[in-house]
């Protein structure tokens, strides 16, 4: 099951496997539902017309993005090269606590096809493709979307007190193209590729699967509700897998394209 949400003459409406469902459908509500209860309350909503309006971000203004660090050894690795700051970044990739940090509200998170952005005050900026995790009320995974965590590793590099800074702007995050839902256990072991073009030319590309991080989904999002309520759900990136060289940095014209699964969010740089 796959849902979109998209831009009509009469404002945002969701679409279930490319069929619009009714207006007063809401992500919130179906998200307080208990997970077994998700996928049989979709399938008993009528659909009608096939849904043409321009992707937006499947997200609801006031639900919140949230992002997990560190999760994977390649992102270890990266940022203890980036930092100034000893071996932070090794203890917690090895700690039982995971870093947590929040990253957008709703109403902040880019749609496909929208430009994302780098920092003008920071001359090393990536993007960061992880699977993103949606979760419910209580904390329960019902799937996952494509996420973009575009940031700025000469600002985190300089002091990890500037995470927020380097993590949360306009046009640092990017979700879709659309939501699947799913048990997840049919999404431990997925690829990520990434693709960075500039001038119609492969600037950057690499792959990698979900099965190589450190941490389980469950125990990502048991940390993020642990004493954090989440009334309508929340979203969780889980890390990323894949960092650009150190020579490399995002400029203004390219495009970026993400796969996760089977799932490709793509968007320009401005």
């Amino acid at each position: 099951m796959n849902l979109t949400r998209h831009q009509t003459p009469d404002g945002p409406r969701w679409a279930l496997d490319g069929a619009y469902l009714p207006p007063s459908f809401h992500l919130g509500l179906l998200l307080e539902l208990p997970r077994k209860a998700i996928a049989p309350f979709l399938a008993a909503l009528p659909t009608a017309g096939e849904a043409i309006g321009d992707l937006l971000a499947p997200i609801e203004p006031t639900q919140e993005v949230w992002a997990a660090g560190v999760t994977y050894l390649r992102s270890r690795d990266a940022r203890e090269a980036e930092s100034q700051t000893g071996d932070i970044y090794t203890r917690v990739y090895v700690a039982e606590r995971p870093e947590l940090f929040f990253k957008a509200v709703g109403r902040c998170v880019v749609a496909p096809n929208r430009a994302i952005r780098v920092r003008p005050d920071s001359a090393w900026n990536v993007p960061e493709p992880e699977l993103t995790l949606v979760l419910n009320r209580h904390g329960e995974i019902a799937g996952y979307c494509a996420g973009n965590d575009v940031s700025s590793r000469s600002i985190e590099g300089e002091n990890p007190l500037y995470l927020p800074q380097a993590k949360v702007y306009n046009g640092s995050c990017a979700l879709g193209p659309g939501l699947h839902i799913a048990d997840p256990d049919t999404f431990r072991d997925v690829p990520i590729h990434i693709e960075i073009t500039r001038h119609g030319e492969t600037a950057y590309a690499g792959e990698a699967r979900t099965s190589q991080m450190k941490r389980a989904y469950e125990e990502l999002a048991a940390y993020l509700f642990r004493e954090l309520d989440f009334p309508h759900g929340a979203f969780l990136m889980t890390g990323t897998c894949l960092v650009p060289p150190d020579s490399f940095t995002l400029t203004p014209g390219d495009v970026v394209t993400i796969h996760v699964g089977d799932l490709t969010l793509q968007n320009p740089v401005e």
